[in-house]
């Protein structure tokens, strides 16, 4: 890998779980993680050399910049971002084999590192262990008299800083760090499915999961909150996309399911509308699978989280399909479910794209039965899924810039003069603070109530965050209403009030 007497690498390990595989399976796992590796570097511009074991991977890095040891320069890299990679290590390999070198080189790397710390030095053979006379048991003693005088002391147990030395035939590789990866298998491995993505935390996280397990995604988004709540879920689809799922190409279909929700508000009852939805939802992944690659289904529902999620409902909503259910949530908590998107990082984005849609029941049904909600759909149309489907828009998401996109301005940050403001968060949020113009009418009300709504005023909507109120906007403005939200949610009106 070069003649460079110093060669600064980082060194990838596999996942545990393909060094259990069969031989033939193994080095099919390998050869996919390597080519999702290859397809990694090149979407970020960066050229390396591969040297490919048969349980680890080093990939050179530039001979420049900070310490040659700290991995922190790893944490973000995409290296960091492929499955099937279960830890790194920042790494300088140097073609020595003798004690002495060994022990010099070491004190040059780590001298400053451990000083006034506690440390430990960890050595290894690898590779042809019965080549040459040094034991990894002397390199370790050595090593920890010389840098002794410049720490705290040697700490076996909880070391604040660990040397490690990898003694090989031909060199000594040093490194203090091991950066944990994501795990998981390399994508591509275990087939393909389609994910309902909603924008919000539980689908993206969902989508994730099942990414770590080797499964290639396309995306079907089941549009109900207009061309913001599109824009907000491409964004979402892009963080999984461009930082997740190198070795492939995944598609989003935005499909416009308010013509789907329109058919059900006019023709079923109010309490089986959410489960009604969601089994039309999963009908339309379906769908689009067929189309593609797909051999399942994803989403991201979670036992007893909502209503419609109850064992029972989910029983029902299941029988939708004849198509693989893929749920990788069904046991998380939220808080669980928060966490994992934080780490994945699509928590920012997610946090301000609310879990809703534009069918609200006061009093949903939690134990629907089958034959009932069979009954309810049988009054619809099919027609208008399918119409809804075959008209679906479809985004490549790794080619998609996202400056490209329109964002649609529908938004104001100060009121008009004699606007109509109206405060769609829930009554008790309303009365615990609110803009001293503004009137109450909480989402799900205003929803069925707009198209009621004084013609000739100008009417501004605020609610928490701002993706409530430019849904209902949006609604009005189809309507021939001249309708706003409040950009910033409630925060920014009551900034904005006198």
């Amino acid at each position: 890998m070069g003649d460079e007497q110093h060669t600064r690498l980082a060194l990838l390990r596999f996942s545990g779980e393909i060094g259990t595989k069969a031989r033939a399976t193994r080095l099919q796992f390998r050869q996919r993680l390597v080519q999702n590796l290859r397809d990694a570097l090149a979407s970020h511009g960066l050229s390396a050399r591969l040297e490919v074991s048969h349980e680890r991977i080093f990939v050179e890095l530039p001979q420049h910049g900070p310490d040659p040891t700290d991995s922190d320069a790893l944490r973000d890299h995409p290296l960091a971002r492929i499955f099937g990679i279960q830890s790194l290590s920042c790494v300088e390999r140097r073609p020595i084999t003798s004690l002495d070198a060994i022990v010099s080189s070491g004190v040059a790397l780590f001298g400053d590192r451990v000083r006034a710390k506690r440390f430990a030095v960890r050595a290894r053979r690898v590779g042809n262990r019965g080549v040459g006379a040094l034991r990894s048991r002397e390199v370790q003693v050595a090593l920890g008299a010389a840098l002794l005088p410049r720490s705290a002391g040697v700490d076996l147990s909880a070391p604040d800083v660990t040397v490690h030395i990898e003694l090989a035939e031909h060199g000594t590789s040093f490194f203090s760090e091991r950066i944990g990866g994501p795990g998981g298998l390399p994508l591509g491995v275990e087939g393909a499915a389609v994910a309902l993505l909603s924008g919000g935390f539980d689908s993206a996280v969902a989508a994730w999961q099942m990414l770590k397990r080797g499964v290639a995604l396309d995306y079907v988004f089941c549009n109900l909150g207009g061309p913001l709540h599109l824009h907000g879920t491409i964004r979402v689809a892009k963080v999984l996309a461009d930082r997740w799922s190198y070795g492939d190409r995944p598609q989003l279909h935005a499909i416009d399911f308010e013509p789907v929700a329109e058919a059900l508000r006019a023709s079923t009852q109010k309490r089986y509308w959410q489960i009604l939805l969601k089994r039309l939802m999963l009908r339309a992944a379906a769908a689009v699978g067929r189309r593609g690659r797909a051999a399942a289904i994803v989403t991201g529902e979670a036992v007893g989280q909502v209503s419609s999620q109850t064992l029972q409902n989910l029983t029902v909503i299941s029988r939708a399909t004849d198509e693989t259910i893929l749920r990788p949530l069904i046991g998380f908590n939220k808080e669980d479910i928060i966490a994992a998107a934080g780490r994945i990082g699509t928590f920012e984005l997610s946090k301000v794209i609310r879990e809703y849609c534009a069918l609200v029941s006061r009093r949903p049904a939690t134990r629907a039965g089958l034959g009932v909600v069979e009954r309810e759909e049988a009054k619809l149309d099919p027609a208008v899924l399918e119409r809804a489907i075959d008209s679906r828009s479809v985004v490549d998401l790794r080619e998609l810039a996202l400056e490209s996109l329109e964002r649609p301005e529908i938004s104001v940050e100060r009121l008009p003069e004699k606007a109509v403001l109206i405060d769609l968060r829930p009554l008790e949020q309303y009365r615990s603070g609110h803009h001293p113009d503004a009137l109450h009418l909480d989402f799900a009300r205003a929803l069925e109530a707009f198209p009621e709504f004084e013609r000739g005023h100008t009417y501004v909507l605020s609610c928490e965050f701002g993706w409530l109120s430019a849904h209902l906007a949006q609604r009005m403005r189809r309507a021939g209403f001249d309708a706003y939200h409040f950009r910033g949610g409630q925060r920014a009106l009551m900034r904005a009030a006198p």
